[in-house]
């Protein structure tokens, strides 16, 4: 399992809505949209880094050129790291 967190180039909810609508990436378990320090923040649990490789290289670009326009206010951030434990907890009652 891989996890990812990303800075994209936008501070509209508007168009960060539009950009996570605009795929359903493959490999994709969880994400989650946040805001810390006045930027939105990407969390993306994913099955497998290469998952998440393949969608910020062959996917990501195209979505935020056609939801962004050509030229986004700089280009997303992101840091990856290896799940190492998953912890869920138990449903009750």
């Amino acid at each position: 399992m891989w996890l990812t967190i990303a800075t994209p180039p936008t501070q509209s909810l508007d168009q960060l809505d539009r950009v996570m609508g605009a795929a359903t990436p493959d490999g994709l378990r969880a994400r989650y949209a946040c805001r810390a320090d006045g930027e939105f923040r990407i969390i993306a649990v994913w099955e497998s880094k290469d998952h998440a490789d393949r969608f910020f290289r062959e996917v990501l670009g195209p979505v935020l050129a056609r939801v962004l326009g050509p030229e986004p206010a700089g280009a997303p951030t992101m840091t990856g790291m290896e799940v190492l434990r998953e912890f869920i907890p138990a449903v009750t009652g």
